[in-house]
């Protein structure tokens, strides 16, 4: 017999909060739940897997276009592990990416804080810096 769940129980599953389970379902990520005769949603197996899916997904940081890919990759119909590598490996530089800009940033924020002593007649550097793009030390200008 086939094992049901209803939205709440599917949130606790998946840790997921219910407004987001009825939006993955309204974009289309999810199929649509079976309504029992009282109009209640009912989730499958299948429903549970898609969202675990999802919420992995998100959690490594992909977009819901991306997600969309996958999933799509991911059906039982069509499996382009191709396709997939290179979702995946897109997504990987862009994170390198990010890294590199929060690295900057942070030893432009660490020198910005070493910088600002707090003496009597003091200027803050802080604000001074931040006041004079021309002072930055970092790389990253205008991401």
């Amino acid at each position: 017999m086939a094992q049901f769940y209803s939205i709440g129980q599917l949130s606790k599953l998946t840790e997921c909060k219910v407004p987001t389970i009825r939006w993955y379902e309204e974009k289309g990520l999810m199929p649509e739940a079976f309504r029992t005769e009282g109009n209640q949603r009912r989730y499958t197996e299948r429903h549970l897997n898609i969202l675990r899916f999802i919420r992995h997904s998100r959690a490594l940081g992909f977009d819901l276009p991306a997600i969309e890919k996958l999933l799509r990759l991911n059906s039982g119909n069509y499996r382009d592990h191709i396709e997939a590598d290179s979702i995946a490996r897109e997504h990987l530089r862009d994170i390198r990416h990010k890294i590199r800009r929060l690295q900057a940033m942070e030893a432009e924020l660490s020198e910005m804080v070493q910088g600002c002593h707090y003496e009597e007649n003091h200027q803050c550097q802080i604000l001074e810096v931040l006041s004079n793009h021309a002072l930055c030390s970092g790389e990253h200008h205008h991401d």
